[in-house]
């Protein structure tokens, strides 16, 4: 998130919180596709990481990129964190160790979103090549230990830094050493983000798996493909994983802001400073808790969309539903992931068929998939079959709702396209994660120095 939002909005009921992302319901024809990448900034003189200070660094990165942009500079204590497009069609945010995202415009297609990924690592290219910086397209930091990662000076994050080891083992690695490709969909009413919350739940570990990148930690192979998917096990599990109710036919958006409400915060901002909360949850906020803490202790409607923002279910409601199950991957898998989940969602006989595909998979299946899945990708077994044969299914069922969309580029070409790294990932019956590990062993000779120079953007 690029900006944390200051709505002075004053907040008196939970029927405002939940008002509140109700208000995301729109019109078919105004959907749209966000699509976030993440990516490691590196030197390539030595595949060192890149600190945030200096002449060649992620303040220097942001700073040539703005002056080429015009996007409005987003700062915290002094120093740019991020930039933003004036009219919001788009956003460029910087994560805790220095990943670089551009978290992208609202499309109406994935041939636009190609087209601006491929915009926005070009110029990012441009800038960033005199300074001797390049970029992976990885879902996991395959070299640098926690004490080599440079941590970006962004209050959010040194709330989170201090917090995250109190709640779970595995919160810092998620923070500093992990990369994310994600989808931002919407959805028409309540009915609708039901049937499309509830299917893309139980079709997280699918993601998964499909895009699972991250099988090294500091120099070696760690035992597993989707080394990101096995941290998002035990980072923080009362605002993270999967979430039981979300399986309840009659789920809406009243349950998702009680769930919220009993989430512990993050930090509030008053005058431009943060001020630590995690000692309270939501709910505890709207009762007056923080009487006596802060000047100004009455929650806003900034507070509660900060608040959201710092949930991490495997499916996130907010004003519209993110994908956050896949890792972090090359050019081509910045856009197969909307492509995948555009397929399924936003085309009406593919939602209905994914949705009976998966009607009755229970939570407690879901859950020892989501277990399963980091070690074992697509090799992981699903009532008696490999999620291979899902996925095949599943790819099926998007292929179709991408096709019945019917948005083609000027070749004629519908948006299916997009779904070619995932069908080679069927075909060769393994996934990229897989290929990096055969790599290791084969032509790299046990280094993973190489990744950086194969998989640069």
């Amino acid at each position: 998130m690029a900006r944390d939002t200051t709505d002075q909005t004053p907040l008196s009921s939970v029927q405002d919180l939940t008002d509140y992302i109700a208000a995301g319901n729109k019109p078919r024809e105004r959907f749209r596709i966000g699509t976030e990448h993440e990516k490691f900034a590196f030197f390539r003189a030595d595949n060192s990481p890149v600190p945030y200070f200096g002449n060649a660094s992620i303040s220097a990165l942001l700073t040539g990129l703005q002056k080429k942009s015009g996007w409005e500079p987003i700062t915290d204590g002094g120093n740019i964190i991020g930039l933003a497009e004036r009219h919001g069609m788009g956003a460029i945010s910087i994560e805790p160790g220095g990943q670089f995202e551009l978290s992208g415009a609202p499309l109406e297609t994935i041939h636009e979103t190609c087209k601006e990924s491929n915009q926005h690592l070009a110029t990012l290219r441009e800038i960033a090549e005199p300074m001797g910086i390049r970029f992976l397209g990885i879902g996991g930091s395959p070299k640098w230990t926690y004490a080599d990662t440079p941590q970006m000076p962004k209050s959010r994050y040194e709330i989170m830094t201090r917090y995250m080891p109190k709640v779970g083992t595995q919160g810092l690695d998620m923070m500093y050493r992990t990369c994310t490709i994600q989808v931002n969909l919407d959805f028409s009413s309540e009915a609708d983000m039901r049937k499309k919350m509830r299917v893309s739940m139980k079709l997280q570990s699918l993601a998964t798996a499909l895009f699972a990148s991250s099988p090294f930690t500091e120099g070696k192979p760690n035992g597993l493909l989707s080394w990101r998917g096995d941290i998002w096990r035990d980072v923080d599990n009362r605002r993270a994983g999967l979430l039981d109710f979300t399986f309840r036919d009659d789920f809406g958006f009243r349950d998702y802001a009680e769930w919220a409400l009993d989430a512990p915060m993050y930090f509030i901002v008053r005058d431009g400073r943060y001020h630590d909360c995690t000692h309270v949850t939501f709910r505890q906020f709207m009762n007056g808790a923080l009487k006596g803490e802060v000047a100004d202790p009455a929650p806003t409607m900034g507070d509660w969309t900060n608040h959201l923002s710092t949930l991490f279910p495997d499916v996130r409601l907010k004003r519209f539903l993110e994908m956050r199950g896949a890792d972090g991957g090359p050019w081509r898998r910045i856009c197969a992931l909307p492509a995948f989940w555009v397929g399924l969602l936003y085309d009406d006989a593919a939602l209905e068929a994914a949705d009976e595909l998966t009607k009755d998979w229970s939570f407690a299946e879901i859950g020892a998939l989501r277990n399963a899945v980091p070690a074992e990708g697509l090799r992981a077994q699903f009532r008696g079959h490999t999620l291979f044969d899902m996925a095949r299914e599943v790819i099926g069922i998007s292929r179709a709702g991408l096709k019945a969309r019917g948005r083609l580029n000027r070749e004629g070409q519908d948006e299916s396209i997009f779904l070619a790294p995932l069908e080679e990932v069927l075909a060769k019956k393994a996934t990229l994660a897989e290929d990096l590990l055969s790599l290791y062993h084969g032509r790299w000779h046990g280094s993973v120095e190489p990744v950086f120079e194969d998989y640069q953007y």
